[in-house]
């Protein structure tokens, strides 16, 4: 180990021998130097020339953590050891520790950064650190992996990375460990991003998991991604696109609740229009709960594509429409994003809302979303989606499945589930997708319309359960699901579509890289 990569940084040859001296102890002459020259108080003086001390002496090391690199581990660890999802964790942690607009922006964007770039960063780690990843103390390795993405992502001067890095080590780990996360830094700062990825993917030959180690994500969702796109009729050369805008920073997305709220504040915020639909905004100006309208209930956050497919189920035209009186349903309603959307446009149009989930925790959430909504308009129920068919039979106009899957469409929003979900997360969702499915069919009336909507473009979570349910139901008929979004929406040219199996209807996908949207896929299918 040279003087650079010793735990402080000194040592070695950079600083004279201060153990070990060819002369001896304190004041052999060790190479024949005549004599050592002391201070009054008997102590040595420095030995010549100007003395440099480097960031990380003693009196200069940073010993408090910052409040936003704080902020940003607290997450991380919880993420780890709680499975928590950071987008629920943030928020709270910069208003615990009293972060400006400038705070919570470096903290947002290191907290995310480190896990969107968790598998390239671990790659990297792995290089510099003298044992298996797994075996450093998890603490250890989620301070690391931010010393990393500030390094090699930020514009944060690499000494202050290092310094502030070490100094939240320190204070909240440990002095060893923050010994060791000094060196091992140290060695990931003698490199830049792009010396790192070649030197990790230069032997690589699979193009899948050179794009993997890359674009750092699972091996496996390369290859889902590669495999949806080519589903969905999309070129597989989109590939390191779609891995790219995955890996972008998403712009918060605001709704105004029709009939309810207004924009206006955002606006003198700094938010621009939405370009894909009506009443949003894209917002860039730090906590949206400063936003009085956010706070009330009436602007929520919500993805684009969320916003399309609420509008164009409320939108979409019935057989025998009844307008005035229809009854709607979103059977899978937790937690509430677009059931607030659907309540309010049900109140617009003259229907009422039944919000189904099955959790009970989750569906407070939902009834805290519609708070907002005329509670003449909205129900609750917190119960199985998988009975509502059988209990209600026939009696709902427009039903929305939003069913629980992978969420591989919204891992720019959630960077963490692409180091959780597993292969076999797919095998165990079909089945409960599929009841959902059935019981909505159950539940709608002939004549109306169920929305089959999943955050996922793998074909296993969206074009194969439609094909399967047409094939069960000859009742049942694919409408052009593409030209509904496509009618909901403020841009032509979604390019959405995609001819459904065996039918004259589409179903529609919407991409991050082409849409600027979580990959949001729906299937619209009438009752006959």
């Amino acid at each position: 180990m040279n003087g650079q990569d010793t735990p402080h940084g000194r040592g070695g040859a950079d600083e004279p021998g201060r153990r070990g001296r060819p002369g001896g102890g304190p004041g052999g002459g060790g190479g024949g130097q005549p004599h050592r020259r002391r201070n009054e108080a008997g102590r040595e003086r420095n030995r010549g020339g100007v003395r440099q001390y480097s960031k990380s002496a003693p009196s200069q090391r940073t010993r408090a953590a910052d409040p936003a690199r704080l902020a940003a581990f607290e997450v991380l660890r919880a993420v780890e050891r709680d499975d928590a999802y950071a987008n629920l964790v943030l928020p709270a942690r910069i208003r615990q520790h009293r972060l400006d607009r400038r705070g919570a922006g470096f903290a947002t964007e290191l907290t995310y950064g480190a896990l969107r770039g968790q598998g390239l960063y671990d790659a990297i780690l792995a290089r510099c650190v003298d044992r298996p990843l797994d075996r450093l103390d998890p603490a250890v390795l989620d301070a690391l992996r931010l010393g990393a993405h500030q390094l090699l992502a930020m514009r944060v001067p690499a000494h202050a990375a290092l310094d502030q890095t070490v100094g939240l080590a320190r204070a909240v780990i440990g002095a060893g460990p923050a010994s060791l996360v000094n060196a091992v830094l140290r060695r990931v700062s003698a490199r830049d991003l792009a010396e790192w990825t070649r030197e990790i993917t230069g032997s690589e030959a699979d193009p899948v998991r050179r794009a993997a180690l890359v674009h750092s994500h699972p091996e496996w969702i390369v290859r889902a991604f590669r495999q949806s796109l080519a589903g969905h009729g999309r070129s597989v050369d989109e590939l390191e696109a779609l891995l790219e805008a995955d890996n972008a920073a998403p712009v918060v997305n605001l709704v105004a609740l029709p009939g309810l709220g207004s924009l206006d504040e955002a606006f003198e915020a700094g938010a621009e229009p939405g370009g894909l639909v009506e009443d949003s905004a894209l917002y860039a100006g730090g906590d949206v709960g400063r936003l009085a309208g956010v706070r009330a209930g009436t602007v929520r956050v919500q993805d684009a594509g969320s916003q399309l497919i609420a509008r164009a189920l409320a939108a979409v035209p019935l057989d025998g429409s009844r307008g005035a009186g229809e009854r709607w349903l979103d059977l899978c309603a937790g937690p509430g994003g677009k059931a607030a959307l659907l309540g309010a446009l049900a109140a617009r149009s003259g229907a009422t809302l039944l919000a189904n989930e099955p959790a009970g925790h989750r569906a407070e959430l939902v009834r805290k979303a519609l708070a907002a909504v005329d509670s003449k308009v909205w129900e609750v129920r917190a119960g199985d989606g998988r009975d509502l068919g059988r209990l209600e039979p026939g009696r709902f106009d427009k039903v929305l499945v939003d069913a629980p899957c992978t969420g591989l469409g919204a891992l720019r929003r959630r960077p963490e589930s692409r180091w959780r979900r597993q292969p076999a997360d797919l095998a165990q969702l079909g089945p409960l997708q599929r009841e959902l499915l059935e019981s909505a069919v159950d539940a709608v009336r002939p004549g109306g319309v169920v929305a089959y909507v999943t955050c996922s473009p793998h074909p296993a979570e969206t074009t194969a359960v439609v094909a399967g349910l047409l094939r069960r139901h000859k009742d049942l008929e694919l409408l052009d699901s593409a030209a509904a979004l496509e009618a909901a929406s403020l841009a032509g040219g979604l390019q959405a579509g995609r001819p459904g199996p065996g039918t004259g209807g589409t179903t529609a996908q919407l991409w991050p890289h082409l849409h600027r949207t979580d990959a949001m896929f729906m299937a619209l299918l009438r009752r006959k």
